[in-house]
């Protein structure tokens, strides 16, 4: 992402809503969230009580996508793209791009505590998609794909730790998952119903369509 220098918590800070890339933090009374809901710098509290211009709105709700799935803009730009380039609703396109990325569907399966762990665990080699090794975060899944954790990671510490903390996370229903065998299946592309991330897709289109 091109602000992968700053710190993330300031990132939810400044877009005002959890955007849980924190993992399990974001989760506890640790959060800064929790005790500084504004943005961050000198005058955080002044801005907040600011009325945005409709251009600003758009701006950081795509700010805010961009930050939850952890993309860089050229590369959302090209997600963009091809929601419009496909046929329905370009918003749910857009969202569907992002959910069916193998780095989400590790991080929904419950296999990590954050989007940018999975990330980290899909680049060492750690997840197999139907059998084979795929050390491509943004490869798109398809309906019937299975995404498994290699036989070899399976006792890696970190992993280990990530698959206990995210078991009382809730299992989207557009997923199966077998906690023994560390094994999980795309059932279908997710409806917007079925995604849970707090974001007005409608204002990002209307960004891009200026």
């Amino acid at each position: 992402m091109g602000s992968l220098a700053t710190p993330v918590c300031r990132m939810c800070r400044r877009e005002g809503v959890k955007l849980y890339l924190k993992g399990e933090k974001c989760y506890s009374r640790k959060c800064p969230f929790e005790k500084r809901p504004y943005p961050p710098g000198q005058h955080g509290q002044l801005r907040m009580q600011r009325k945005l211009s409709d251009y600003a709105v758009q701006l950081r709700e795509k700010q805010k996508m961009r930050r939850i799935y952890g993309i860089r803009e050229r590369q959302f730009r090209r997600y963009v793209k091809e929601a419009i380039r496909r046929p329905g609703v370009t918003g749910e396109n857009l969202l569907q791009l992002l959910e069916m990325r193998l780095d989400n569907v590790v991080y929904r399966l419950g296999l990590s505590s954050s989007r940018a762990q999975a990330r980290q665990f899909v680049s060492h080699g750690h997840i197999l998609v139907n059998g084979k090794k795929v050390n491509i975060p943004s490869f798109q899944l398809r309906p019937g794909d299975t995404v498994e954790v290699a036989e070899k990671a399976r006792s890696i510490p970190p992993l280990v730790a990530a698959v206990e903390a995210a078991g009382g996370r809730a299992l989207p229903s557009w997923l199966e998952f077998d906690a023994n065998e560390m094994r999980g299946r795309v059932l279908s592309v997710p409806t917007r119903d079925e995604i849970d991330t707090d974001v007005q897709e409608s204002l990002i289109v209307e960004f891009y369509s200026r």
